[in-house]
């Protein structure tokens, strides 16, 4: 039933009194009658007018009452729709309402928001649903279950075996790996600013501190560095770290976006949008470099072995 959606109303000789809307239900309207006998309907407002100074709190109780009435008979049919075709789920529990466990997943959050009266519960760990929303419940069930499936440890172990030996994977720890050597294939005669923050294709924001000369193999280009294929110029390897957060506030932004020429030589002038990327990852780095040195400083010393 519709929340109550009264208000004060006169009528012509300026009586007090409050409207009351709620869906038409023959029933309804019989028990409506029987607790409000002296209420008229008005075609006008398309609603009932109940005259009196106290009309709205009556009103007001009396839908509660309705609402009550209705969550209780809609319990009763949910009982009797599961008992007709139950879910047997290890994920699901039964108790006074439908009780929910799963391993954490955002479909499985994001179909449960969606079932009418679905609630979370901090002390049970779980999610409680009402017998009358078992029909929707029922509806979403396969979704949840393959979502909550999937996202049990035995089947995420079970993918990562799966992907360890994969292509995919191999080629993402090459990757790794090169990016942990710190460096970048450079123009030789184009050498970007060292000691400034500059872009890159692979690395983002970077500040190359030094190049050394030596020329870069065109097997390394091909597994990384792609965007240096077409380049007719030489290479050399520059050596690069991660700008500091005061470096990227410092650098003054580019008016323009890199063209095809920036980015065939791999380096350009961050614009202001490549700039606050790099800022957001800075300040997240230094928070989290923060607080690690504030939990090293408050840790109790350990008692040492004799």
């Amino acid at each position: 039933m519709e929340e109550s959606k009264h208000q004060p109303a006169l009528q012509k000789q300026d009586t007090p009194g409050a409207l009351a809307n709620f869906p038409y239900d023959r029933m309804t309207i019989e028990r409506f009658r029987e607790e409000f006998p002296r209420a008229r309907w008005s075609d006008e407002r398309r609603s009932w007018f109940v005259p009196g100074k106290t009309a709205a709190r009556r009103i007001d109780r009396w839908l509660a009452r309705e609402a009550e009435l209705l969550a209780i008979h809609g319990d009763s049919k949910g009982r009797d729709a599961f008992a007709f075709d139950p879910i047997s789920s290890p994920y699901l529990e039964i108790a006074d309402d439908l009780r929910i466990r799963t391993p954490y997943s955002k479909t499985v959050v994001r179909e449960l928001h969606e079932i009418p009266w679905a609630s979370w519960d901090d002390e049970l760990r779980a999610w409680r649903v009402p017998f009358r929303s078992y029909e929707e419940l029922r509806r979403r069930w396969p979704t949840i279950e393959e979502a909550a499936r999937r996202s049990g440890p035995e089947e995420r172990k079970r993918r990562r075996e799966a992907e360890r030996d994969s292509e995919a994977q191999r080629t993402m720890r090459l990757r790794y790996a090169e990016r942990r050597r710190h460096r970048y294939p450079l123009p030789a005669e184009d050498l970007p600013p060292m000691g400034r923050p500059v872009a890159t294709d692979q690395y983002g924001v970077v500040v190359f501190t030094e190049s050394s000369g030596e020329l870069v193999e065109p097997s390394v280009l091909t597994a990384f560095y792609p965007h240096a294929m077409q380049a007719d110029f030489d290479l050399v390897w520059g050596t690069w770290r991660s700008a500091t957060l005061t470096e990227l506030v410092r650098t003054w932004p580019a008016r323009h976006e890199a063209g095809p020429m920036e980015h065939s030589r791999g380096w350009w002038q961050p614009t202001l949008a490549e700039l606050r990327v790099a800022r957001r990852n800075a300040r997240a780095i230094e928070r989290r470099r923060q607080a690690a040195i504030s939990v090293q400083r408050h840790e109790p010393l350990r008692p040492r072995p004799d």
